[in-house]
């Protein structure tokens, strides 16, 4: 209920008038005058309360009279009515109910009252009612009241004394809210300042309203007081302490601030009295030094008293928090003060409350961030702000440095003395025996020996103070151990995390404000105020020596896990701020002790050591203090986790890692965590701590970069106690936590990062040299870490990354360091292939390139290793990537195809592999410009001599890749043409020319060129398989894609690669060795025909030679549109002939069948719509070439395409044939004459027989090769044979000879020659006769000119013949006849015998040739001038001659048959020409045969059966049936002496000669009688034929006839004796013989004179024959019955004698 409503009015008044009743009563008998007072009042209250309405005002107007009766009972100074009378005076003043006059008047009462000690503490209520109340009192009363409290604090009675010492402070208090009050009440009223008027007070406060002046007056008395100077205003101030009055100021400054700040006068008063007071008071605590005490200051006021200098630094405190902005000077001066007091030689109380005093600054940033602008930013200005941190810092020092004992004895020891040099001195009494070496549980410091507790003393961010609140205690307190570096802990870092959380608020702000700039004003550019930079530096820069300094030590000392975590994170945060302000020294400094600390003690680290020289060398001064940063020692009793391998190039032992140093270890992590923009260039510093860290505790990377724990390889596995392993995979995590986060860097903290562990990489490379100990991969395995999660933009660290890896790591001689740089790059460009990027790849077209150029770099690296991981790698990017890699191809074929021959069989194996793959699934996507590429790569493949199937294989691939060229041909063309317009156009605008291979073709022909060069390359590769693979390819894809080729191209095809080809296989051919080689690797055996290089290579010339031909075959129509195709066939001519003559039986039989090949060429066809019917006309008939035999080494090659397909192949636009014409024919025929050449030059060269003496190894050419040589010639004929001329004969004769005469080797001989006894004929035979078979024909259909040829060709077949008898030589060559050659018993590796052929077969073929011939051809006048006949009678002479003595029985024989064959029909051609003399010369040739043959000087051999040789015998008949029949009956046309030998020889024949030899039984058959018969017969009919002509004739058979009967006669009568003599012997078997030939010729004379015109008898003749009879007669006694039946065959004949001849017979003469 309020105090002005009716009810408390009405209240009022009842109570008033009670309390007037009680004092009346009281007073009744005593103090009459005061009870009449009393109940005058009570009228006078009824009165006012009856006339008035607002009874309260009307109370106030006449409070003195209502108050007056109260205040006399308060003079009677009686308790009771004392007591009552100030309740009631109380009552009043609640109700505001008393006037200024009537509070003057309670004043008054009230200080008689404690004059006279009355009723103090009803006194104190009483003032502080009448004060708080209302604001009736001013002024002096006012300071009467103030003084009347003070006096009552200075009483004997404590209990007065507190209350009292309440009331002040209370009133105070209230003095100035009333002057708050008053300002807000006049707040924005602007008044006139009255006039100055002259005060006593030293300075004017007529400016002042009311209370403002009181309360001026109180503050200026208070300061007056604590000076103990005496007051203004306060009059009647008996005593004062200064403790109070300095409690007194305080709590005014520090609760009424602005009145300070508002008010000029009383901040004069500030400046003025109170500033001045507080330095004056420190005075003695600033002179003093503790222990340094002298006589010399007597003066015990002059030591610090603890009740002032705490108030005293109470007020400093208060002073700099709310008045710095006023002080500015006067702070510098307590701060510096504030700053000596932490000075080791102060007491330790003095510290202890300083610390806290500073603590409190430290607690408030913002004034913090002032200091350092009015006095560290200042050029002449204290560094305030550096020196408090520096001194927080040296005290944290000094703490821990225990002074050495040789000091005076006053030292005292520092906090938490275990040390002190004399015990007992301390003021806290600690003993000397602190807990220094035994491990407890209590957070604590310790550092070498000296152990301090460490105690929550207050809550963090707020300096709750212990000794600065002891406002109670007069003597100095003990301060407990570990107080003061408790609190210096707390300040520290409560000054830390002030100023960086208020720094990087700021910081976060401005960004915003940029980032909203940005937006508004995207074109401008924002800049930031200056100023806040400028500060924020330069606090950081002031403090972070001193901070850096007190928290290496602290955390070193720190034995606490929180503590440690605390200062961990002060050093962090500072790292992070100096980093956000790019301060780079301190931020590398926090950076390299967090470093330090996370490694274990001394640990030998470059990178921080050398970090560190740069801080350890700085000593920081504080006024004359040196503050050294101390080197961690290494002796805290710290819980070891886990020992290691310190990582060195020689490790010396091992290292101890603690649990501190791990969690150092994970600040350093979250540092970089959540820093890493801000780091810089201190990654170095940690990336290079984590290396080692993660090295001693064992971690491995594995995939993709993580880090997981491993085993050491080496050395002393790593020891890890269990908590530390429950550890290690956080910490893994952290790891790669660390380096994901890495894609929230900005790009310049992201190369930063990279260079870091670039240059780490670097290091551990150093430390890999030389040695194959197991390097650290940390930073190889992050950089692979960092890359990958960057994927997104890459291109910003690709070049440095990969750089690094390839240029350093991959080439590092230590295997595992060098497989893990391949292992991160591969990594790093798969995941690059397979990132999502935007754009993507098949876009982003230079990115790709970029992301795959070190895949290729790769290829530089000369270790196999890396090559075998690029190459794997290359076969995953194609698996997974193949399809879109697009322009990427180049490189990735470049790294396919950079095999040397130098590298293992596995790296090729792999990266075949990949071209594998490449071709079966992959030519269709890439561009076709890189198809040239695959044939490179596919040819290089084919080309490295280390693996042979791979060599084979990729000649497969290249005939893949030509199918895939055949069948993708038109999209192919459409895009090189594209491309090749692109490159011209940029060329041109280069002004440059195009530069490609073989360029002037179209560029879909320069692919199959490229194709074919290396397939070309691959054809004369130095081993045979890959030889032959590649040419059998290379001819094979001529032939099947050959079409698409545009005709100029052709040019180059057949120049630049078939004939450069054949030009190579040549000369290697040549120049190949003929040393045996052994067997292959392995057990692999190398057949004879290729255990040479040369027979190797020989090989190679057959395929090539033969695949050219073919194509000049196949392709004929094509090429003789080329311009130069007459050049091109001479060229091809002449590698056929080189081929031909190579010493190298295979080869020059390949050569001819090429040579074959192409001449079986057809013309081509004029006009290609009749085709079919031309079909016929122009095909070469094939009985010409004459297959090979089966089993010899090779058959002709079939024919590739029919001729209907090649016709139709080139129909249309390809098919330009020249118009019909002379032209095309004449060259035609010069292409024909010129293989007639060749063909010519060939033959005469293989054919020609050494000249000098012969070797026993020099080469003599085959018989398949001479066979398919003069095989070639009726095919090549055909076209040449319109002007084939004699010459030409000639020259095919010469050929055709010397062939038949080459011998064959012994060893060769069973499998060419028949057995002796066949009379067969060997292929070379066969084709020399076909040969000049073909001409024969030829001329016998063509015109007279060519007739003349007939006796040359009769010539060259009687040559043939004469080789029956005496075999051709060959040079001077010694060849064993074939019969005595002892090809039976070859001896291995003996010289080979050459032998010569069985001609025998050879000549009598070409025997009945050559009759066959003359057949035809004996009228013709060639062969009657050129005396034919008498050749062939010449030529048959010789084994007619021989008769039995020929080589071959059936050659005599068949000479003979032929001789009568001819003769049949040349004797009536000669008999015809008789008149022209044509014949003369034959005659006697003939004669001499005749002669030769008849009378033969040969015997027959001995085992001839009776049976031949009567075979034999009608041979010999047959000849004389002729000479009866042929020559005789036509004596009259043959030169006279011809007929006079064939007489002399019937003669001779007629007359039995016996040859001696014969055995009894035999004489009968062997007598020739038969031929003599036949003869005698001829001889005799031709004697008396009618038509002998001379006498000669005549008389020569009469002769003979005479001669016969004389014989006859002998023998008859030597008969008879012999027989009369022998008796009953028989006689001998000869004789008997004789006998009955006699007998059988008299009966044969017998019947010739009977046929005979009996004139053509001579007279004589008759006179002998009848003189036989008488001798016949006398035979026939004889005993042998043979003898007797020709006995009588003879005489029978006789009867015709018997009677006399009708007509006269004349005598003999004619």
């Amino acid at each position: 209920m309020s105090t002005s409503s009716p009810e408390a009015v009405k209240k009022l008044v009842e109570n008033m008038q009670t309390d007037l009743r009680s004092l009346s009563m009281e007073c009744k008998k005593k103090f009459p005058p005061v009870k009449e007072a009393a109940e005058s009042g009570i009228v006078k209250i009824k009165t006012i309360a009856a006339r008035n309405t607002d009874i309260l005002s009307a109370l106030k107007e006449n409070s003195s009279e209502v108050v007056q009766p109260f205040l006399m009972g308060c003079g009677t100074k009686e308790p009771k009515i004392t007591q009552l009378c100030l309740a009631a005076i109380q009552r009043l003043m609640s109700h505001e109910v008393v006037s200024e006059a009537a509070a003057g008047n309670i004043i008054n009462m009230l200080w008689q009252l404690m004059e006279n000690g009355l009723e103090e503490l009803k006194l104190l209520q009483t003032v502080l009612v009448l004060l708080t109340t209302n604001t009736v009192v001013h002024d002096d009363v006012l300071s009467k009241a103030i003084v009347l409290c003070f006096r009552l604090h200075f009483t004997k009675d404590n209990i007065t004394n507190n209350t009292a010492a309440a009331t002040v402070r209370q009133v105070v208090t209230v003095v100035f809210e009333r002057m708050v009050a008053e300002d807000e009440r006049f707040k924005g009223i602007v008044e006139q300042p009255p006039p100055v008027q002259g005060n006593s007070n030293r300075r004017s406060v007529s400016t002042l309203r009311p209370s403002a002046k009181d309360a001026y007056m109180l503050f200026q008395d208070l300061c007056q007081l604590v000076n103990a100077d005496a007051p203004y205003w306060l009059v009647g101030m008996t005593e004062m302490t200064r403790t109070f009055g300095l409690e007194l100021l305080e709590s005014v400054l520090n609760d009424f601030p602005g009145v300070f700040l508002q008010h000029q006068e009383f901040s004069f008063l500030l400046k003025e009295r109170v500033c001045p007071l507080v330095i004056k008071l420190f005075s003695p605590n600033i002179k003093f030094r503790q222990g340094s005490s002298s006589s010399a200051s007597p003066a015990p006021v002059e030591k610090p008293y603890f009740p002032i200098c705490m108030r005293l630094l109470r007020v400093v405190s208060v002073l700099i928090k709310h008045f710095y902005s006023l002080l500015v000077t006067e702070c510098e001066i307590f701060l510096s003060l504030l700053v000596k007091f932490l000075d080791g030689e102060k007491p330790q109380w003095l510290r202890a409350v300083a610390v806290e005093s500073v603590h409190r600054l430290c607690v408030q940033p913002h004034l913090l961030r002032s200091f350092c602008q009015s006095y560290d930013m200042k050029q002449h200005s204290t560094k305030v702000f550096r020196d408090i941190v520096n001194a927080l810092g040296s005290f944290i020092q000094s703490l821990f440095i225990v002074p050495n004992a040789g000091n005076s004895a006053a030292v005292s020891a520092p906090a938490g003395g275990s040390a002190s040099g004399t015990p007992g001195t301390a003021q806290n009494g600690q003993g000397s025996g602190g807990a220094g070496g035994t491990m407890t549980t209590q957070a604590a410091f310790e550092y070498r020996g000296t152990w301090i507790p460490l105690m929550a003393v207050s809550v963090q961010g707020s300096a709750k103070a212990t000794y600065l609140e002891m406002l109670d205690k007069v003597e100095p307190p003990s301060i407990p151990e570990g107080y003061a570096m408790s609190v210096a802990f707390s300040a520290l870092l409560d000054l830390v995390r002030g100023i960086t959380s208020m720094i990087e608020r700021e910081l976060g702000a401005e960004e915003q404000e940029a980032a909203e700039f940005r937006e508004a004003h995207p074109e401008q550019e924002w800049k930031p105020q200056p100023g806040s930079h400028l500060v924020w530096e330069e606090m950081v820069s002031a403090c972070w020596c001193g901070l850096l300094a007190a928290l290496s030590l602290l955390l070193d000392a720190s034995t606490d896990e929180t503590a440690t975590e605390n200062i961990l994170k002060a050093e962090l945060t500072m790292a992070s701020l100096c980093g956000r302000l790019g301060l780079v020294t301190p931020r590398d400094a926090f950076i390299t002790a967090i470093c330090k600390a996370s490694l274990p003690p001394h640990y030998a680290l470059t990178v921080l050591s050398s970090n560190a020289t740069n801080l350890s060398n700085k000593a920081y001064s504080i006024q004359g203090q040196t503050v050294q940063i101390i080197s961690p020692s290494s002796e805290s009793h710290q819980q070891v986790v886990a020992v290691g391998q310190p990582l060195a190039a020689q490790p010396q032992g091992t290292v101890v890692l603690t649990a501190k140093n791990i969690q150092c270890m994970r600040t350093l992590l979250n540092l970089a965590h959540c820093h890493g923009a801000v780091l810089g260039t201190s990654w170095q510093l940690v990336l290079a701590t984590l290396q080692h860290l993660v090295w001693i505790l064992g971690l491995k990377p594995s995939a993709g970069g993580a880090l997981k724990p491993g085993r050491v390889v080496e050395g002393p596995s790593t020891v890890l106690t269990t908590a530390v392993m429950t550890d290690l995979p956080i910490i893994s995590n952290i790891l790669s936590r660390l380096f994901e986060s890495s894609q929230y860097l900005d790009d310049v903290s992201l190369h930063h990062l990279i260079n870091g562990l670039c240059s780490l990489s670097l290091e551990a490379m150093e430390l890999a040299y030389g040695n194959n100990k197991e390097p650290s991969l940390f930073a190889v395995a992050k950089l692979l870490e960092t890359g990958l999660v960057n994927m997104d933009r890459i291109e910003i660290l690709w070049r440095p990354l990969t750089g690094h890896l390839l240029e350093k790591v991959c080439q590092h001689p230590n295997s595992r360091m060098r497989e893990w740089g391949a292992e991160a790059l591969t990594a790093l460009i798969k995941a690059g292939l397979s990132y999502k990027h935007d754009p993507p790849l098949a876009q982003n077209q230079r990115l790709q390139l970029l992301l795959l150029n070190p895949l290729k770099e790769l290829s530089n690296v000369l270790h196999a290793d890396i090559r075998q991981k690029q190459l794997e790698s290359v076969l995953q990017i194609l698996q997974s990537q193949g399809d879109c890699l697009g322009p990427g191809w180049p490189l990735v074929l470049a790294v396919i195809g950079a095999i040397r021959n130098d590298q293992g069989e596995s790296l090729i194996r792999t990266a075949f592999q990949c071209l594998q793959l490449v071709v079966t699934d992959f030519l269709p996507t890439m561009p076709c410009t890189c198809l040239q590429i695959v044939v490179d790569v596919a040819g290089s493949f084919g080309l490295q001599n280390q693996e042979l199937n791979i060599s084979l294989t990729s000649i497969g691939l290249l005939w893949n890749i030509s199918d895939y060229f055949f069948q993708r041909g038109e999209a192919i063309t459409q895009e090189l043409e594209r491309e090749e317009e692109l490159m011209q156009k940029q060329a041109r605008e280069q002004g440059e020319t195009l530069n490609r291979p073989f360029h002037p073709a179209p560029p879909f022909d320069c692919l199959w060129l490229c194709l074919y060069a290396k397939l070309g390359e691959l054809c004369v590769d130095p081993r045979p398989a890959v030889r032959k693979s590649a040419g059998q390819t290379l001819f094979s894809t001529i032939a099947a894609h050959g079409t698409l080729l545009q005709q100029p191209t052709w040019h180059i095809v057949v120049w630049k690669v078939l004939f450069q080809l054949l030009d190579c296989v040549r000369t290697s051919s040549t120049n190949a060795d003929k040393e045996k080689i052994e067997s292959g690797g392995g057990n692999i055996l190398i057949h004879h025909s290729r255990d040479t290089a040369e027979k190797q290579w020989a090989e190679t010339w057959v395929l090539t030679l033969a695949g050219v031909a073919r194509i000049f075959n196949t392709r004929r129509y094509l090429l003789q549109q080329l311009g130069d195709f007459f050049e091109a066939w001479e060229v091809l001519l002449n590698h056929i002939q080189s081929a031909a003559l190579s010493k190298n039986n295979e080869v020059s039989l390949a050569a001819l069948k090429s040579f074959q090949e192409i001449l079986q060429i057809v013309t081509p066809v004029k006009d290609s719509d009749k085709v079919v019917d031309t079909l016929a006309a122009m095909v070469v008939p094939p009985v010409l070439i004459d297959p090979l035999s089966a089993s010899g080494p090779g058959r002709p090659l079939v024919r590739s395409d029919s001729l209907i397909e090649r016709l139709t192949r080139y129909n249309g636009a390809e098919l330009q044939v020249p118009p019909p014409g002379e032209e095309s024919a004449l060259e035609d025929s010069a292409l024909w004459w010129s293989a007639w050449n060749t063909w010519y030059r060939t033959g005469t060269d293989s054919t020609r027989p050494p000249t000098g003496p012969i070797e026993k190894l020099s080469f003599i050419p085959s018989q398949p090769f001479l066979t398919a040589l003069i095989q070639i010639f009726p095919a090549l004929y055909q076209h040449i044979k319109s002007n084939f001329s004699m010459e030409d004969l000639k020259k095919l004769g010469v050929i055709l000879q010397g062939a038949v005469s080459v011998p064959i080797s012994s060893d060769a001989s069973p499998f060419i020659l028949p057995s002796y006894t066949e009379a067969v004929l060997t292929s070379l035979q066969e084709a020399v006769l076909t040969a000049l078979d073909v001409l024969q024909k030829a001329i016998c259909v063509g015109p007279e000119n060519l007739q003349v040829m007939y006796p040359a060709i009769f010539e060259q077949l009687l040559l043939f013949v004469k080789f029956s008898c005496k075999p051709p030589q060959y040079g001077r060559m010694d060849t064993k006849h074939v019969a005595n050659a002892k090809y039976n018993q070859i001896q291995l590796f003996a010289p080979a015998e050459w032998v010569a052929l069985n001609y025998v077969p050879f000549a009598e073929r070409s025997l009945e040739v050559m009759e066959d011939l003359y057949h035809k051809t004996a009228c013709h006048k060639a062969v009657i001038n050129e005396k034919v006949l008498q050749n062939i009678i010449k030529t048959l002479r010789i084994p007619l001659g021989l008769k039995y003595a020929c080589p071959s029985e059936s050659t005599w024989k068949l000479a003979v048959s032929s001789l009568l064959k001819v003769l049949s029909i040349g004797l009536p051609v000669a008999r015809q020409h008789a008149s022209s003399g044509k014949f003369d010369t034959m005659w006697p040739e003939l004669a001499k045969a005749f002669e030769d043959f008849l009378f033969t000087k040969s015997t027959p051999p001995d085992n001839l059966s009776i049976q031949e040789f009567q075979k034999n015998e009608a041979i010999d008949v047959e000849v004389v049936k002729l000479i009866s029949t042929e020559i005789l009956p036509f004596s009259n046309l043959i030169p006279k002496d011809f007929v006079a030998q064939i007489m002399a020889m019937l003669n001779k024949g007629s007359i039995h000669s016996q040859p001696v030899s014969f055995t009894e039984a035999e004489i009968e058959q062997r007598m020739r009688e038969e031929f003599s018969k036949v003869c005698f017969e001829t001889l005799l009919q031709f004697s008396f034929s009618s038509k002998v002509s001379t006498p000669q004739e005549g008389y020569i058979s009469r002769m003979a006839l005479s001669v016969l009967l004389k014989r006859s006669q002998d023998v008859l009568r030597r008969y008879v004796e012999d027989e009369r003599l022998s008796g009953r012997c028989p006689l001998p078997r000869q004789q008997v013989t004789e006998i009955i030939f006699v007998l059988k010729a008299i009966s044969t004379l017998m019947d010739s004179l009977k046929k005979t015109q009996p004139e053509n008898v001579d007279d004589n003749t008759w006179a002998q024959v009848i003189a036989l009879y008488p001798t016949l007669v006398e035979c026939i006694t004889c005993s042998s019955s043979e003898v007797s039946c020709a006995l009588k065959e003879a005489l029978g004949p006789f009867k015709d004698f018997m009677q006399p001849p009708i007509s006269k017979v004349q005598n003999g003469e004619s």
